[in-house]
């Protein structure tokens, strides 16, 4: 028996669900049901910013996309019609999207913004320090 290396990537906020998927052979198509309407995401911390990045191709920012904030839970939502001029064969994805993801601790939900740009959404939320750790204070005994 050999062992193969593992190689470990970063760990994301969030699980990849699609991976999940890829072990399943395809059986005349049947794999791409579990995973047509995925709305992949890339998040990150930089510069005190929780930034999260959503693949959008083909929508209109201003009125398919829903970004709320609840809890501490960010949700995105999108919707892509589909075009019914096209009757050829097509793999793209179409119908409502939503993913929702965690804010880390000490998000501010009162400083998000977001921006659209090539396809790409991008959700970015203020993130203040963490809270200090509990201190314990000795006793003195006399």
């Amino acid at each position: 028996m050999t062992t193969l290396p593992v190689k470990r990537e970063p760990h994301s906020l969030f699980p990849e669900f699609s991976d999940l998927f890829s072990a399943f052979p395809s059986f005349a198509g049947l794999r791409p049901m579990f995973d047509t309407r995925l709305m992949r995401l890339e998040d990150e911390m930089a510069e005190g910013r929780y930034v999260v990045r959503a693949e959008m191709p083909g929508i209109d920012p201003a009125k398919d996309v829903d970004i709320t904030v609840r809890n501490g839970q960010l949700t995105i939502k999108a919707e892509r019609t589909e075009k019914k001029e096209f009757e050829g064969r097509s793999e793209f994805s179409y119908g409502s999207f939503v993913r929702t993801v965690s804010l880390p601790e000490g998000a501010d939900e009162d400083d998000i913004k977001a921006t659209y740009d090539k396809g790409i959404l991008t959700v970015s939320v203020g993130v203040s320090e963490p809270a200090k750790p509990e201190k314990h204070i000795q006793v003195a005994a006399n």
